[in-house]
């Protein structure tokens, strides 16, 4: 039996076209002589510009749906099409090359290259694009300035607030402009204020047409996305419109 749950938006209607699509996906891993299955025979569209929050249990699969998403790693059965490629048996060079052009990650810790500055930090994905130097450097300031950071380009990330090492993880996921933004608890380790702050970058973001998936364990952000999913053990338990 297929674990397909229905989504309808609100007003009836259909969303745009997929994105993101998931069909039939298991995921298996062994832990010394056991199996555990992470995730069982999953089905799930994403569309065009959709601001999604996925949230369930601890174990229930969140991180390896996350992880499959982002490429990360590889369904043990089947199919994960990305746009319209099925990218669920590429190589490790392939699926690097997609993460770097195709998708950007926010990380609940930030994960900033320490010894390097804001705008060092922003530049990082253009750099493994081999974007000129210029190009780079302008971008970076650009997306810095769109977040707030425009003051602080030189600044390294121990010379940042929580808030504002966020707000360059934010602007390093735009740097490739993504079809996709996953994010991982991204204010999970965030103040109210400054998680506040986050989450209406968020809201700008989605207005302004990008693709969110955001893993979340808190109901008040999921609350701010347009559609959440539940999981539970590793199984879709529901999949609704806010």
């Amino acid at each position: 039996m297929q674990n397909r749950v229905e989504t309808q938006r609100e007003d009836g209607g259909m969303a745009s076209e997929s994105i993101a699509r998931l069909e039939q996906v298991t995921k298996t891993y062994r832990m010394g002589p056991v199996l555990v299955e992470a995730l069982s025979c999953v089905n799930l569209d994403f569309k065009a510009g959709e601001y999604v929050s996925i949230m369930g249990p601890s174990g229930c699969g969140k991180s390896t749906l996350l992880n499959l998403l982002g490429c990360l790693d590889r369904p043990t059965s089947g199919a994960y099409f990305l746009g319209t490629e099925d990218v669920s048996h590429l190589s490790d060079d392939d699926l690097s090359e997609i993460r770097g052009s195709r998708l950007g990650f926010i990380f609940q810790s930030y994960n900033l290259v320490q010894q390097l500055t804001v705008v060092e930090n922003i530049e990082v994905p253009l750099y493994y694009q081999g974007v000129r130097a210029d190009l780079s450097r302008q971008r970076a300031s650009e997306l810095a300035a769109r977040v707030g950071l425009g003051d602080r380009l030189d600044h390294k990330p121990f010379e940042l607030s929580g808030g504002q090492q966020q707000r360059v993880g934010i602007a390093r996921a735009l740097a490739n402009d993504p079809l996709v933004i996953l994010a991982d608890e991204p204010t999970g380790n965030l103040d109210s204020r400054s998680g506040a702050e986050i989450l209406h970058l968020f809201d700008e973001l989605h207005g302004q047409g990008k693709t969110l998936i955001m893993v979340t364990h808190d109901d008040d952000v999921a609350r701010r996305s347009q559609r959440v999913i539940r999981l539970r053990d590793g199984r879709v338990e529901s999949d609704v419109y806010n």
